[in-house]
């Protein structure tokens, strides 16, 4: 379970993992868009976490916006677990989510795999959303790939521009992936939007790009949005 300093394999196996997700994956197999306090959600990373593995998630990422906080506390818990070795775990993997401009749009871009504690990255863990051309959307994907990282393009069909415009400029952008499977309203229980989710996964194939899946939770239950 626990991240190691390897992140080209890790990457590797997280690709592995991405390409595996599915409309069903989520939220009981994997979930890749989690937020705690340390940004704007309610749980705390203990709860998360406790959620997780009372939930049985194979893996997962907390996404918090412009900072890892939450992800060092968690991963500290999950390490506390692993000493006791009473159960299976999921693993967990290094994320954010990052507000960017594409297309003079406002759009939020998450990152998986990276390393936490590469300096470029540094400009974006301060808490609050990037400015100037750090705010770029090409300049956020390439920080994250200089820090090792992936960059998915998060719930395309929110913005005020149309999907595929934005994707297509991503893609340009060096995005690897999208976040496909997403929840497009609260509803209970969660599901990905049917429409949605079919026009990115066409897109997605047309690109070549990876695909994820999360709540984007910022309630108190990992498997709704709020």
């Amino acid at each position: 379970m626990i991240v190691t300093n390897d992140f080209q394999t890790d990457l590797d196996t997280l690709k592995d993992t991405f390409q595996s997700i599915t409309a069903e994956s989520c939220p009981h197999t994997y979930n890749f868009h989690l937020h705690t306090h340390h940004s704007d959600g309610q749980l705390r990373p203990q709860q998360l976490i406790q959620q997780a593995i009372e939930f049985d998630l194979k893996s997962l990422a907390i996404t918090d916006h412009h900072s890892v906080d939450g992800y060092w506390l968690a991963l500290d818990i999950l390490q506390s677990h692993s000493q006791e070795g009473s159960q299976p775990l999921p693993h967990l993997w290094t994320g954010i989510e990052i507000t960017s401009i594409l297309l003079e749009t406002q759009v939020h871009i998450l990152g998986f795999g990276f390393d936490p504690n590469h300096p470029v990255l540094h400009p974006y863990l301060q808490g609050s959303a990037p400015e100037g051309d750090l705010a770029d959307a090409a300049q956020v994907i390439l920080a994250l790939h200089q820090a090792g990282g992936l960059a998915v393009l998060a719930h395309p069909a929110r913005y005020r521009r149309s999907t595929k415009e934005l994707v297509v400029a991503a893609v340009q952008g060096g995005i690897d992936g999208v976040e496909t499977f997403y929840c497009y309203g609260n509803k209970d229980p969660w599901q990905p939007s049917p429409a949605q989710t079919k026009a990115l996964i066409q897109l997605a194939s047309q690109y070549g790009l990876l695909q994820t899946c999360g709540t984007d939770t910022h309630g108190l239950d990992i498997r709704r949005r709020l």
